[in-house]
């Protein structure tokens, strides 16, 4: 599958290349996936938006649902991406393998949500009801709920972003989970 190109920062519009001197000095860099919004005059924009909006999703239990979302639908990109963050909020590697196949035994409530996103993700949004019903016993919220899928819509733009265009990962690969 051919790939396309990563914009530079003298190819995209004005307003992409402002949001790309914000990520350089934020981040130190442009990530090439999101350089490859930029071929867009408003997507890099209208993403970084949806991306840091408000949550009641946030910190380890944001990376929980991108690790998930990300493995279901494959995505190289955000997998290494989000293996790094995950690392980067806490989690061991073991525990970021373990997230990654929908389940985190290590916390009853972030196992709850590891494995509703799973199905959530898995079955394009047809969750389990025992899956639903365990995500609020085990302490979530309805405004949880609601939050997680918007966090599992925001991973699936990227993951399809990616998937589509496969440009190149630009971050250290993350580990294949164990057979």
């Amino acid at each position: 599958m051919a790939t396309i190109n990563v914009p530079t920062r003298d190819e995209v519009s004005p307003a992409n290349q402002a949001i790309f001197d914000n990520l350089k000095r934020s981040i130190g860099s442009v990530p090439n996936l999101y350089a490859t919004f930029a071929h867009s005059e408003h997507a890099l924009g209208n993403y970084l938006a949806f991306q840091n909006g408000k949550s009641s999703i946030t910190g380890k239990a944001r990376e929980i649902v991108n690790l998930v979302v990300s493995q279901v639908n494959a995505c190289e990109y955000c997998l290494a991406a989000h293996t790094m963050i995950g690392k980067m909020s806490g989690f061991t590697d073991e525990q970021v393998l373990e997230i990654r196949s929908g389940r985190a035994s290590f916390d009853a409530k972030f196992d709850a949500l590891a494995r509703l996103v799973k199905t959530i993700a898995s079955h394009r949004g047809h969750a389990e009801q025992s899956l639903v019903d365990a995500f609020f016993a085990a302490g979530w919220t309805k405004e949880n709920l609601v939050d997680a899928i918007v966090v599992i819509g925001d991973k699936t733009v990227t993951n399809y972003l990616h998937a589509t265009t496969r440009v190149p990962v630009d971050l250290p690969a993350a580990p294949k989970l164990p057979a």
